[in-house]
């Protein structure tokens, strides 16, 4: 399933439409969600984004506004339609979770560059380095920030390779934060769906 797409407004569900449709298919929006959630380690989540995540975004930030307008409209597809795959690539929302509030400020001083250091490794190619936060940088001198916005691009023959299925890891090399996992084949079929 390709989720790859174009969100415009002629495309979304008016505020009424959308209440209707939440109702009954908000428990699948959330179990695809949590199919393309990956846990790198105790303290890293990757959240890979589809059309449809960025679409319920969308359409759940114009329900909780109640927006209708479309200067508003476009304004919320401006700034989430960014983050869906182009069919070349994954996007992730990229998570450093930490419940006390002194362990976060102190990991968050140590985890400085972490997310240049995100990686996805198909078998047979080489590493894939993310390419973080596109839109303005999220760290300064003194820490990082909690979330990030991560894209992995994708050469041709390592597209190739995962609509294949070869084994896909997906890691990260930070001095800080070494962690690397094997991607599960029910999550890689997902993020496969991803890659025209």
């Amino acid at each position: 399933m390709q989720l790859t797409g174009n969100i415009t407004p002629e495309s979304l569900m008016s505020l009424e439409a959308y209440t209707k449709w939440r109702k009954v298919h908000k428990p699948e929006v959330i179990t695809h969600r949590k199919l393309r959630s990956v846990q790198l380690g105790e303290h890293v989540n990757l959240q890979f984004e589809s059309e449809t995540t960025i679409r319920y975004q969308i359409q759940e930030m114009l329900r909780i506004e109640k927006v209708f307008e479309e200067e508003g409209i476009l304004q919320e597809i401006e700034a989430y339609a960014p983050l869906v795959p182009s069919g070349t690539n994954w996007k992730a929302t990229m998570m450093l979770e930490y419940t006390d509030i002194n362990e976060r400020k102190r990991e968050l001083a140590r985890l400085i560059g972490i997310e240049d250091r995100m990686f996805v490794e198909v078998e047979g190619h080489a590493r894939v380095y993310a390419i973080a936060d596109e839109d303005l940088d999220r760290e300064n001198d003194e820490k990082t920030s909690a979330v990030h916005f991560v894209r992995f691009e994708f050469d041709v023959p390592t597209c190739a390779a995962i609509k294949a299925g070869a084994a896909v890891k997906i890691g990260c090399d930070h001095t800080n934060y070494p962690a690397h996992l094997e991607v599960s084949a029910d999550t890689l079929a997902s993020l496969a769906g991803d890659i025209a």
